[in-house]
């Protein structure tokens, strides 16, 4: 399936967009588009669309509980449009948020706190696009090297924990371009999309088996095709091992990079 040619990804946008700051008008929202759908590197049946909206006054319980729910309503409005379901984000005031939405991949809730980490602050002050409102990411500063690092090592640190076993889902590929994308930070202090990640790992040689990697940006580049065919769900659910072994390296780098 190409999405491009059947679903409008930009108009899309837009009428989420638009529905939430009519929601959130009197809080005068800035919303923030950043992530797969800014680097250019969106695939429909894999990435996010990764969405921010701060408001400059609280928002009021009522209006949380219309965001909540929002993706669900806009779905069953447009049935036709599975796009609606990728949103994934956090709403929030800018200053000492009381009602905080968020939407993620198990649901859509209201939550008590929110981190935003360091790539993620560096992808919405670098790529992130404005959609809505008034540019507010004046209030981020640009997060430093150390910063970062210590967001890579937490990552490193999920990824010993959680994916020394996978399971039988395309998403499994996900831990390999992740890993890449890491290491290419942690050597350049720059964000690229996972796929570019992916590409400049191989091109690189920096793992010592390129095969898994390779699958990995397949699947990456036309998820519809493969997300059902038994074979790549088969290699998906034996990664583990190719996994540990990619950790290895970037382990290797944060180690090598300690003293930046």
């Amino acid at each position: 399936m190409n999405l491009d040619t059947t679903i409008d990804l930009s108009g899309t946008i837009y009428s989420m967009s638009k529905r939430i700051a009519d929601i959130l008008a009197p809080n005068s929202p800035s919303i923030y588009i950043y992530g797969s759908c800014t680097l250019g590197d969106f695939k429909f049946g894999w990435s996010d669309i990764d969405i921010i909206v701060l408001t400059q006054t609280q928002m009021s319980s009522a209006q949380a509980d219309q965001l909540v729910g929002l993706r669900q309503s806009m779905t069953d409005t447009e049935p036709d449009n599975p796009l609606y379901r990728c949103f994934e984000g956090v709403m929030l005031a800018m200053h000492e948020p009381e009602q905080i939405v968020y939407w993620g991949t198990s649901g859509q809730r209201m939550i008590e706190s929110y981190h935003f980490d360091s790539f993620c602050i560096k992808e919405l002050l670098e790529y992130g696009r404005l959609v809505q409102g008034e540019d507010v990411r004046g209030i981020f500063s640009m997060p430093s090297y150390a910063e970062i690092r210590a967001d890579v090592r937490f990552h490193y640190e999920s990824i010993r924990k959680y994916a020394s076993k996978t399971g039988r889902s395309m998403y499994s590929f996900g831990w390999l371009l992740d890993i890449a994308r890491c290491v290419y930070t942690l050597r350049t202090g720059r964000i690229i999309a996972k796929t570019a990640a992916g590409e400049w790992a191989l091109q690189e040689g920096i793992f010592d088996d390129p095969a898994a990697l390779e699958a990995a940006l397949k699947v990456r580049r036309e998820p519809m095709k493969y997300r059902e065919r038994g074979e790549v769900l088969d290699y998906a659910g034996k990664l583990g091992e190719s996994i540990q072994r990619y950790a290895d390296v970037l382990e290797a780098e944060l180690e090598k990079c300690c003293g930046i």
